[in-house]
């Protein structure tokens, strides 16, 4: 009996894919914020990390002293790491702009790429991507934060079912006091504040969240147009760059407000959908108002934590990669929507430049 009983708990482990390798990960770029992740995710044994691309000796020297880790992991050329510690997925911390660069160094060798939002600062950018993944049978995930939002799962899932009618509204609202004021790293500044490098400010920061959501929730149809108005409210903080953007995306029947800034008094990231038979709001990851009836009062709720992987990003990913998980057309990770994504971000630049509503082709 304890014999039956050992084979059916190991034939549970091995089904729960618990017997699964590391996915060999690589890193490139170290100038972005959120790179401290990998870096303390020592729980977790899904992922093994291989080698770190940087050139920035400043930067080399700052990671190895505050995680303890090996100079050999580093390299200063991105394709001789890739060949030297041939990792299974390479995730992009580094300047926006330098996403085309690595894809186009990963999608020969096969090897998956994730970058942080958004996924390119430009819509010929994104379009090469796409090609370069389609061609070489790759994956290329966008990491968003509000992919990991219970919240933004039940709106969506509520807009599947029916059960707010058809989308007439939508109103997202992305932001923080600014990334001086909430104390970014002198590297990250730099690259935030570089309109070349972060392809602009505030709009592209964070008027990628919305850019993002809205596809997702319109099953990856792109707007007819696409209005924008930017404005530096602090032009002595950042000079080169808009800290503010509002920007406005039209569609046959439904209208998109992203309201994108870095003077929010406060961080946050919320949706409102409204429909035609009740709305929805995601107040936070887990808080959600909503009103489905005319007759009834508005409701609150609060969900729980999305489960894993959906919580950590590196943990989707090395799911993708092994095969464990399979990511949607829609979803919110994928090429589909953040190619359309950049699309609606290079539209609101030129709307916001020159200052008309810009229509999509």
């Amino acid at each position: 009996m304890k014999r039956l009983l050992l084979v059916v708990l190991v034939f549970a482990y091995a089904m729960n894919g618990n017997t699964q390798s590391p996915v060999r990960i690589a890193i490139a770029g170290l100038s972005h914020g959120h790179v401290g992740w990998i870096f303390n995710r020592s729980d977790k044994k899904d992922t093994e990390l291989v080698g770190v691309y940087e050139k920035d000796p400043q930067l080399v020297d700052e990671f190895i002293t505050r995680y303890s880790l090996r100079r050999e992991l580093f390299y200063t050329d991105l394709n001789r790491m890739l060949d030297e510690v041939r990792p299974q997925a390479v995730a992009a911390f580094g300047p926006i702009n330098e996403h085309i660069t690595l894809v186009r160094a990963a999608a020969p060798r096969k090897i998956d790429v994730m970058v942080e939002k958004p996924l390119a600062t430009t819509f010929d950018d994104a379009k090469e991507i796409q090609s370069l993944a389609m061609k070489n049978a790759i994956q290329v995930l966008t990491n968003f934060e509000t992919s990991w939002y219970a919240s933004n799962q039940y709106v969506n899932d509520l807009v599947v079912q029916g059960k707010l009618g058809a989308i007439r509204k939508v109103m997202v609202n992305d932001g923080h006091q600014g990334p001086k004021e909430i104390g970014v790293s002198e590297a990250f500044f730099d690259d935030l504040t570089d309109p070349v490098k972060n392809g602009g400010g505030a709009l592209i920061d964070f008027g990628c969240y919305g850019a993002n959501l809205m596809t997702w929730l319109m099953k990856g149809a792109r707007p007819l147009s696409v209005t924008a108005v930017t404005h530096q409210n602090k032009p002595d903080i950042y000079k080169n760059v808009e800290d503010e953007a509002s920007i406005l995306l039209q569609y046959p029947k439904a209208q998109c407000i992203i309201q994108a800034s870095w003077n929010w008094t406060f961080s946050r990231k919320d949706m409102e959908v409204y429909g035609t038979q009740g709305y929805a709001m995601a107040v936070d990851a887990t808080r959600v108002r909503q009103r489905l009836d005319g007759k009834r009062p508005e409701e609150s709720l609060t969900l729980d934590p999305r489960p894993d992987p959906f919580t950590d990003p590196f943990s989707v990913l090395a799911q993708v990669v092994n095969g464990q998980l399979k990511l949607e057309e829609n979803d919110l990770y994928g090429l589909k929507i953040n190619v359309i994504a950049v699309e609606i971000l290079e539209a609101a630049r030129a709307s916001a430049r020159q200052k008309k509503t810009i229509k999509l082709k």
